[in-house]
C-alpha cells in the first residue's frame, strides 16, 4: 500500500478515530486505526466495539492496500509534521511490517509497527435501508439541549444515555439523572421509519454533534439494537443501551403557579460569583420575595456569598435550595436573552424555559434545605 495525502485533512480524521478508541482495551487491535487505500480514496475506520466510525478522504493512491496502525502514535506523528503532503507506505501484510511515514519535502522518516487488517473487528457500520433524514442543525440542537443531563451513575445504566422516542407530537429526546431532566421535541421527519423508544449513548451523539457542520441533512436509522448515522463523508454506528428508561412523563409538572422572567446573562454571572464559595454539596439558595431574588451560598468552613437580582415577581416569599450546576448547565445551552423559571412551592420541581418559549425545557428538583 502506498498513498500521498495532505497532512491536515488526514490529521482531522485520525483525531476523531483516537477519540473513539477505547483508552484501556484488552484487545491491542482496538488501539489501532484501520487504513485502506483504494481508487483515489482513503478509508479510515476505528471502533471501541460499541461505537464505530468510518470516513473517506481523497488521496493519491500509488498502490492499493489495507493495514492497521497504533492510532495514538500515528496521531502524535502527524501533529509533529510540517504542513504539506505526506507519503505513507506499507509493505507486505505480514505481522509487524513497518508502516512508513515520510513528509514530501522534509528528510523525516517514521516507521510504525502494524497489525494485519484481517485481525480488525468486522462490525456493521452502515445499513442499506431504513434511514430517515434530519436537518443537521435541528439534530445538533436536540443533542445540545439534552446530553449534558445524562446520569454518570453506572449502577443506573438505563439513565446513562439519551432517550429518543416518537409520539403524537413528533420525536422526543430526553435525558435525566434522577434529579434533573432535559427534554426537547422535534417535528416528525419525513419518511421516518417507526421504532420503539431507544437509549442512545451520549458518546455517539456528542461525536455526531461535533462532526456535523449544521448545514444540510444527516441520515439516521435504528435497527438490531444499534443506531446508525450518515452525513457528508462520515458513517457512525453505536450499540444502544439495553434497559428500561424511566417514565419521565411522571415528573413533568402539569401546572405551575408562579413564574419569574430573568435576564439569562445576569443570572448566570451571579451564579458564577456566588458558587465560588460552594463546596462539594454544590448547594446554593434562591431567596424569592416580591421584586427580587437573592442568590446565596453558606459554607460554615468557607464563608457566605450573596447577590441580589431585581425581577418581576409578586409571589410568596420562598427559599429554594438547588444544585447550582443544575442551573448553570441549562443556561449555557439556552441562547435567548431571557429565561423564565416556573414553580409552585419550595420542595417541588422548577422548570426553566427560554423566552420566547422554544421546543425544549429543563426541570430541576430542589435540594433539602439545611
Amino acid at each position: 500500500m502506498k498513498f500521498t495525502v495532505e497532512k491536515e485533512p488526514f490529521l482531522r480524521e485520525v483525531q476523531i478515530a483516537q477519540e473513539i478508541i477505547a483508552s484501556r482495551s484488552n484487545m491491542s487491535i482496538l488501539s489501532n486505526v484501520l487504513l485502506q487505500a483504494d481508487e483515489g480514496m482513503l478509508t479510515v475506520r476505528a471502533t471501541d466495539l460499541k461505537v464505530s466510525f468510518q470516513t473517506q478522504i481523497p488521496v493519491v493512491v500509488t498502490e492499493r492496500g489495507i493495514t492497521t496502525v497504533f492510532c495514538d502514535k500515528l496521531l502524535s506523528i502527524l501533529r509533529s509534521l510540517p504542513e504539506g503532503e505526506v507519503e505513507f507506505e506499507q509493505g507486505s501484510q505480514s505481522a509487524g511490517e513497518n508502516f512508513v511515514i515520510r513528509p514530501k519535502f522534509k528528510e523525516i522518516d517514521f516507521r510504525l509497527r502494524s497489525i494485519p487488517a484481517d485481525k480488525f473487528p468486522e462490525l456493521q457500520i452502515r445499513l442499506e435501508s431504513g434511514y430517515f433524514e434530519f436537518p443537521q442543525h435541528e439534530f445538533v440542537e436536540m443533542v445540545t439541549q439534552t446530553a449534558f443531563a445524562v446520569s454518570d451513575d453506572e449502577t443506573r445504566f438505563f439513565m446513562n444515555g439519551v432517550y429518543l422516542e416518537s409520539d403524537e407530537n413528533g420525536l422526543v429526546m430526553v435525558a435525566t439523572d434522577g434529579r434533573r431532566l432535559s427534554l426537547i421535541t422535534q417535528e416528525m421527519p419525513a419518511g421516518i421509519t417507526e421504532f420503539d423508544g431507544v437509549i442512545i449513548p451520549p458518546k455517539v451523539l456528542n461525536l455526531v454533534k461535533r462532526l456535523a457542520t449544521g448545514e444540510g441533512t444527516l441520515r439516521m436509522a435504528v435497527a438490531d439494537k444499534h443506531v446508525f448515522f450518515e452525513f457528508e463523508n462520515h458513517f457512525i454506528s453505536s450499540a444502544l443501551i439495553d434497559g428500561q428508561f424511566p417514565n419521565y412523563r411522571r415528573v413533568i409538572p402539569e401546572t405551575q403557579h408562579y413564574q419569574i422572567p430573568i435576564n439569562k446573562e445576569e443570572f448566570a454571572e451571579a451564579l458564577k460569583r456566588v458558587s465560588l464559595l460552594v463546596e462539594k454539596s454544590r448547594r446554593i439558595y434562591l431567596d424569592l420575595s416580591p421584586g427580587q431574588i437573592v442568590i446565596r451560598s453558606e459554607e460554615s468552613e468557607v464563608g457566605v456569598a450573596r447577590e441580589t437580582i431585581s425581577v418581576d415577581y409578586d409571589g410568596p416569599v420562598l427559599t429554594i435550595a438547588l444544585n447550582y450546576i443544575y442551573l448553570m448547565d441549562p443556561l449555557r445551552v439556552i441562547n435567548t436573552e431571557m429565561i423564565s423559571m416556573h414553580f409552585t412551592e419550595a420542595g417541588k420541581a422548577i422548570t426553566i424555559y427560554s423566552e420566547p418559549r422554544d421546543r425544549f425545557y429543563h426541570i430541576v428538583m430542589p435540594m433539602q434545605i439545611q
